[in-house]
């Protein structure tokens, strides 16, 4: 199949907002950069407060009073399934524009977008699944039960390193739910969320269910404090969770937030090295370590270290950068300048806090562009910066340890908790020390591994809230109660019950 993205620029696209299942037109237009090229490739609109009004009052109308008021559960499913189809149809498409758009490799988001049609797939089943309960009354002339409706209008912010498939952690469940959505995506990775919505579309969703306003970060706070949003769901940094959380409290609208990580990959001297090594390479370079789940402290029994860090070196050091949409590319560019110059920055901090490095160490020289190379880190310890904030880029902290309950200490001494892994042969020390890692996701001798059907989030300052799998859809309604009176006689009316 021949792609419509042009890389070279030659016919930059013009896109719209997305608001009532039309494309809006408007005259204030932001560049998007080919982080490859450092070209401009695309323009989206950069959107004002009033498309914030019309952009609710759309999802608004819908999920009160239009066609997707009145559709049953099944219904909703059949629509998921069918908008599956079309994103299957499309991934090669959907998966080139994203990678054009944030650098990420081609092989991974072609990848993400097949799986995303699976999430489709798994929600839409789940879609009339969602049951109440029949409550054993404590009184004997009331029947109760309960309902789980949806939760309403839904503000879903997303970042720029994975925007398909983080939106698709949201928008599956929530439009299984019932709920309906207006999208902010990040304003450097915009372009495959205003695509999604031609597939909504064509899929037979109801206008206004999904509506798409792209812009600045004042676009984004804007929508949060809308009194017209029931839920916001954010993924990106903590800080920028803690602001969400902090305005969306001034209406008590409901948020989950998934949020940043520091996560620990730890290697016990019984694992099988090779393996350990593969592991903590794919779990630091994947996505050129911009994921929010990268496995960024490498935790090593100190028996073990030198074997280990001579192995993860070596692999390093083949990985071939280059073009994100070649199949020969094992690591892209940084998404956007500013996360180049903040990688930069935090290696300039490792340095003057006492790390060496192994291997890596700088921006790549021969790619040139926003390239970092893959870095590996020595002689750091837990107390420094570089293993105690999260850097979003391709650098490895090596941290040595002397036993269990060290590692286990050191794992735990952040103030994030989304991910961590442990590396043994021992089954009891795997089952041992994943149950006592405080993460929301823990891996025995594997990294990087996720689930339509699993819960994911974080512990502590990694996030609020859980996505995928059956917790993930509860996120999306309400419980509601109901009392039945059962013998329709006069009741006294100064009695409780």
């Amino acid at each position: 199949m021949t792609s419509s993205v042009n890389r070279n620029a030659e016919a930059i696209r013009k896109y719209g907002l997305f608001i009532d299942g039309k494309e809006v037109p408007t005259d204030r237009l932001m560049e998007c950069m080919n982080p490859f090229t450092g070209e401009p490739w695309a323009m989206v609109a950069d959107a004002e407060e009033a498309d914030v009004d019309r952009a609710v009052a759309a999802a608004r109308s819908a999920f009160d009073e239009g066609p997707w008021h009145s559709l049953t559960a099944t219904q909703r499913g059949a629509l998921l399934r069918r908008l599956g189809d079309i994103i299957k149809r499309d991934a090669e498409e959907l998966a080139r524009i994203e990678s054009t758009d944030n650098g990420k490799l081609y092989r991974e988001t072609f990848g993400q977008w097949q799986y995303i049609a699976e999430h489709f797939y798994y929600f839409a089943g789940m879609a009339d699944k969602l049951q109440g309960d029949v409550v054993a009354s404590d009184r004997p002339n009331f029947f109760i039960y309960t309902r789980r409706e949806p939760l309403g209008v839904v503000a879903a912010i997303t970042p720029w390193n994975s925007p398909g498939l983080l939106l698709t952690y949201k928008l599956a469940p929530g439009l299984a739910a019932g709920c309906t959505f207006v999208v902010k995506p990040s304003e450097h990775a915009s372009v495959s969320t205003i695509e999604l919505g031609k597939r909504i579309k064509e899929a037979g969703f109801p206008d206004g269910v999904y509506n798409v306003i792209t812009g600045q970060g004042r676009i984004g706070a804007a929508l949060v404090k809308h009194p017209g949003i029931d839920k916001v769901a954010f993924t990106g940094a903590t800080e920028t969770g803690k602001a969400i959380a902090a305005s969306a409290a001034q209406n008590l609208t409901r948020v989950s937030l998934e949020l940043g990580g520091k996560s620990p990959n730890v290697v016990f001297a019984d694992a099988d090295l090779d393996v350990a090594a593969n592991g903590a390479i794919a779990g630091i370079f994947g996505a050129s370590g911009q994921t929010c789940m990268a496995g960024s402290r490498l935790l090593v029994e100190e028996s073990v270290h030198d074997a280990l860090l001579e192995k993860i070196v070596a692999l390093s050091r083949k990985i071939r950068l280059g073009d994100p949409i070649s199949s020969d590319t094992e690591m892209g560019p940084m998404a956007n300048v500013p996360q180049f110059n903040k990688v930069l920055e935090y290696l300039d901090v490792a340095a003057r806090d006492g790390a060496v490095v192994a291997s890596g160490g700088a921006a790549d020289s021969e790619n040139g562009g926003l390239f970092i190379e893959p870095t590996i880190l020595t002689n750091v310890t837990n107390d420094m910066r570089i293993a105690r904030e999260e850097v979003f880029g391709p650098i490895l902290s090596v941290i040595k340890f002397r036993n269990e309950a060290e590692a286990i200490a050191l794992a735990n001494d952040t103030r994030f908790g989304l991910a961590a892994a442990v590396w043994t042969q021992n089954i009891h020390r795997g089952h041992r020390v994943a149950h006592q890692l405080r993460a929301g996701t823990v891996w025995i001798n594997a990294y990087r591994v996720v689930s339509f059907a699993a819960p994911f989030g974080g512990y502590k300052e990694s996030g609020i809230g859980r996505e995928n799998g059956l917790d993930g859809i509860r996120e999306y309604t309400e419980t509601k109660s109901v009392y039945v009176e059962m013998t329709g006689e006069p009741r006294d009316p100064f009695k409780l019950g």
